[in-house]
């Protein structure tokens, strides 16, 4: 699906909904069995919660599903008789009118559905650019719950009502995504600050989608035999559930901004901890523009923009032990000179030391040593590849290296769109010349939100085109090689760090 040209890119537009149709008779039949244990569902004061029931969810996969089916049978027919310039019309036109079907309705079923179609418009760079226009809403511009439902919701976790712990609550979200949306206010002591509430009903929505996450991984071990999908699932299962619960993303986000004060780069909002629960998240507010502006700046501007996404991404990992596991454009806030606020919390990932070590004994063996027997070692012995396979070693770092590509020389390098759907085929398309050994590869539970650095990170710094010097940088980081600061950036950060100890 993520192979060039016109018609490769066409298919890759129908990933979300082709998948939604061949879902669609399991959802009917799944929304029968459970149509009676929703009949009793309470509904809101002001009609039902916002978040769909398992019912309604598996009925608006099936209902979608069966749309995307019909309208790829219209488009057939009509492209059948069509001239060639008639076709490209035809084309985009269906592209436009599928990608705004699939968003509005995972934009409105909110959970672990929309986080798909937030991937969809920022991972696969090989998306036509109004493709992935449609899908951006859901970044950070997903439909919004009410104003009266949202100061209903902070009452109920709050204890009191919204004008009096708030001296201003502005009704308009200034964002809204998968599971809950964010309102500017105003403490009494003068304060701005950013209140994050959860849907109402949200939790049961994740919930629905995790019992049906079996079924897709069960699909998805019939195309890569080597996957051990029980682990997998219970790790996304795990984090997910962690990213309901805000008291847990306000430990979380605290963590972060205790270890990232003072950097001159790094920026993470202090949390109001007095204002929080488990449906309730209280911040200070940061300033800053959204990525979609960021793209429009000068080269030398994103450039610095990645370097300081880089670095808290490896930073925090390595220093910290933890990974902030959603990293995607609507979780940044970016001012001039580098200047990042990182937002979202809510899926962290807390690595132990021995973990740690694994990633490192990966990056000395092959990286640094050039020893792909060693590396090769390492990778069978955390399960990623079955010892005693057929694969060549010259195979087996062809496969593995691409993910350490950029790294792998000490030179400047140009991160690029391309290089992020090379990573993106690494993991999902069996078609090209790594095809087998993807389907004997396995995913360990260490290694499930570290593959969305491969993903996420990638494709933001591939469409910043941030260009520099990443082994040097990257060497800074690395606790087992402790490299001089290579940029002036580096250098601020060397002191700041001298600051901490």
């Amino acid at each position: 699906a993520w192979q060039h040209g016109p018609m490769s890119r066409r298919r890759t537009i129908l990933i979300l909904g082709a998948a939604l149709g061949a879902g669609a008779l399991v959802a009917r039949r799944m929304a029968r069995r459970s149509r009676a244990r929703d009949a009793g569902e309470p509904q809101g004061r002001r009609g039902p919660v916002h978040a769909a029931s398992g019912t309604r969810r598996n009925l608006e996969v099936a209902r979608l599903g069966s749309q995307t089916a019909a309208n790829v049978a219209v488009h057939k027919a009509r492209r059948a008789f069509a001239s060639e310039d008639r076709r490209a019309e035809l084309d985009t036109a269906f592209e436009l009118r599928t990608a705004e079907q699939v968003a509005a309705a995972l934009g409105n079923m909110k959970g672990a559905l929309m986080k798909i179609g937030q991937k969809a418009s920022y991972l696969d760079q090989g998306l036509p650019d109004h493709v992935r226009e449609a899908f951006a809403q859901l970044q950070s511009d997903a439909p919004p719950m009410s104003a009266e439902l949202a100061a209903e919701c902070v009452e109920t976790e709050l204890g009191a009502p919204v004008e009096r712990v708030f001296a201003e609550f502005e009704e308009n979200p200034l964002a809204a995504a998968s599971i809950g949306q964010v309102h500017r206010a105003l403490l009494w002591d003068g304060r701005e600050v950013a209140v994050k509430v959860q849907y109402p009903g949200v939790d049961k929505a994740i919930t629905a989608d995790l019992q049906n996450a079996g079924l897709l991984f069960g699909g998805l071990g019939m195309l890569f035999p080597g996957l051990d999908s029980g682990p997998l699932v219970e790790e996304l299962r795990n984090r997910l559930v962690e990213e309901l619960d805000y008291s847990l993303e306000a430990r979380n986000q605290q963590l972060f901004a205790d270890f990232w004060r003072g950097h001159p780069y790094v920026h993470i909002p202090d949390v109001v901890p007095e204002l929080c629960s488990a449906r309730v998240l209280t911040t200070e507010l940061a300033g800053g523009v959204r990525f979609d502006e960021v793209l429009a700046w000068s080269q030398e501007e994103r450039d610095l923009a990645g370097e300081t996404i880089f670095r808290f991404v490896f930073r925090s990992l390595y220093r910290l032990g933890a990974f902030n596991g959603d990293p995607h454009p609507g979780n940044y806030l970016f001012r001039p000179g580098g200047q990042v606020t990182f937002l979202d919390f809510g899926l962290v990932k807390h690595f132990e030391p021995a973990e740690l070590d694994v990633f490192g004994a990966m990056i000395q063996a092959l990286v640094l040593e050039g020893d792909v027997g060693r590396f090769r070692q390492v990778v069978e012995e955390v399960g990623l590849l079955k010892e005693g396979m057929g694969f060549s070693n010259e195979l087996v770092e062809g496969y593995f290296g691409h993910f350490y590509e950029f790294v792998m020389a000490d030179e400047q390098r140009t991160m690029t769109p391309e290089y992020a759907t090379e990573s993106m085929r690494r993991n999902f398309d069996t078609s090209g010349p790594f095809g087998e050994i993807m389907k004997a590869a396995n995913v360990p539970p260490s290694f499930v939100l570290i593959q969305r650095i491969n993903m996420g990170l990638y494709a933001i710094l591939g469409d910043l085109r941030a260009t520099r010097n990443w082994r040097r940088i990257a060497e800074e980081l690395w606790p087992f090689v402790s490299g001089a600061p290579s940029t002036p950036m580096g250098e601020a950060e060397n002191a700041w760090l001298a600051s901490k100890a």
